[in-house]
């Protein structure tokens, strides 16, 4: 029945053939979520007609965030336009963007609470500018209504759209993240529909439109990946001034996906970590749950900080 479940949602991944999904281990396993302020949080989202990557990708931290009202907004629909190996939204053609999201989304942020939101979306390959203008709209929505607010955004590649990375940083959110996921040699696979160099080139120029943001990435390991070749991915982010990495396992949603070769375990991960502090990041977070937005409210406290001391 899972299978058939899958098709429904990934008809684009139904040709591919099964692959076993392995039992996690004792370190990577979670509670479901049951609390008060979690229903609290899910019923925001749903008042203000929200979609969230927490939901749509099965984030495996969404008890722990959503108890802390810590909601990831994921704009411009459900629906990508891409059919990564490794993600769980579903893939097709997206509908109109919604004029009212921005709004909405303004408003679900003042409700909630928050000092720290990350905004991301769903690839908009349809769209003239790539989704980039409705993420300058959101960006400004809640500086609006939340001045107090810091805006992270978590956006697609933009590939071959001119003036996209523009005008989203003429925004001016407070952190600038994309991820690059992988390392090179499995992008054909995991990443068909990106370039690793295009996405090393749009977080380079992410730093150069405001220097004083911040810029943050991502990487899932467990894909077959070397240790080597993280190193080397840890260099190119550095060459292009990137501040942040996050680092976490891999999980495989569904037998369509792409084969999870393996868990690392929290000894390899907090050796990344001390590797990737040692290459000169401000902020590493390495472990086995870790996802672009898990904790991103402390981290961007963290990151100030860092910077601080830096320049002391």
């Amino acid at each position: 029945m899972a299978v058939v479940i899958d098709k429904l949602r990934h008809p684009e991944k139904a040709h591919r053939p099964d692959n076993d999904i392995q039992r996690k281990p004792d370190w990577i396993r979670v509670k479901a979520p049951v609390s008060k302020e979690y229903q609290l949080t899910r019923e925001i989202v749903r008042a203000n007609k929200l979609h969230t990557v927490c939901e749509e990708a099965a984030c495996p931290n969404i008890g722990e965030c959503w108890t802390k009202r810590h909601a990831t907004m994921m704009i411009m629909g459900d629906t990508c336009t891409r059919a990564c190996a490794f993600c769980n939204v579903k893939t097709g053609l997206p509908g109109a963007l919604d004029a009212e999201e921005p709004a909405n989304v303004a408003r679900a942020v003042k409700t909630l609470g928050l000092a720290h939101v990350v905004v991301t979306s769903v690839d908009r390959d349809d769209l003239a500018d790539g989704g980039a203008e409705h993420f300058a709209a959101v960006i400004n929505a809640i500086h609006g209504e939340s001045p107090g607010t810091s805006v992270e955004v978590l956006t697609p590649d933009f590939l071959r759209k001119d003036g996209a990375i523009e005008t989203v940083m003429a925004a001016k959110p407070e952190v600038f993240n994309h991820n690059l996921e992988t390392v090179p040699r499995l992008y054909l696979n995991i990443r068909p529909g990106a370039r690793y160099f295009a996405s090393l080139r749009l977080l380079e120029r992410a730093k150069e439109l405001v220097p004083t943001g911040f810029t943050k990435s991502g990487l899932m390991v467990g894909l077959g990946e070397s240790r080597e070749e993280i190193m080397q991915v840890m260099d190119d982010l550095r060459a292009a001034r990137v501040d942040f990495l996050t680092i976490g396992q891999y999980l495989q949603p569904t037998k369509k996906h792409a084969k999870l070769e393996r868990f690392w375990t929290p000894e390899e991960f907090a050796g990344l970590e001390a590797v990737a502090r040692a290459k000169g990041f401000l902020m590493v977070s390495a472990s086995p749950l870790t996802r672009s937005s898990y904790h991103a409210d402390s981290d961007f406290a963290e990151l100030q900080k860092a910077r601080a001391a830096k320049n002391g």
